[in-house]
């Protein structure tokens, strides 16, 4: 037996508020990328130049850093597009769903905020996680530090 889900005004209301801020919210999200791609590009290109320097001489403390904080930056720029792309997949299939009353388009919407809120989730338990083995890194190093008398 299948069952129908009707919106009430209030509903739709929330729906189309909830598409415009989503909207912006991406848009901001797909100019911040760029921003990151841009800067990435730009340490990558200025670390190089100052490790072409000759005022380091041989003593360059840019050598081995120039690339990495560039790449680093694409890097997170490229984890962060998928976020932002399944926020603005939800606002324009909201804006479509409600526009043309069609249950199926909002249903596409609606799996694609899913899909933004399960990568969120996904995300933070990562960077939990990451944070508390650092810290029990530290912790280790910091003892055996103290065990050795330094």
């Amino acid at each position: 037996m299948e069952e129908k889900l009707s919106l009430n005004e209030s509903a739709v209301s929330a729906l189309r508020e909830s598409a415009k801020w989503c909207m912006f919210l991406a848009i901001i999200g797909f100019i911040g990328i760029a921003f990151m791609i841009l800067a990435g590009a730009f340490m990558m290109f200025a670390m190089s130049a100052l490790s072409n320097n000759p005022a380091f001489g041989s003593a360059n403390p840019f050598g081995g850093f120039k690339t990495y904080m560039g790449l680093m930056y694409i890097v997170i720029a490229a984890l962060y597009f998928f976020p932002i792309y399944y926020l603005y997949k939800y606002a324009t299939g909201t804006k479509q769903a409600l526009e043309s009353s069609n249950s199926d388009v909002l249903s596409d919407a609606l799996v694609n905020l899913k899909s933004h809120h399960k990568f969120l989730g996904i995300t933070t338990i990562v960077v939990i996680s990451l944070y508390i083995l650092v810290i029990i890194g530290v912790v280790i190093f910091a003892a055996k530090m103290a065990s050795s008398g330094m």
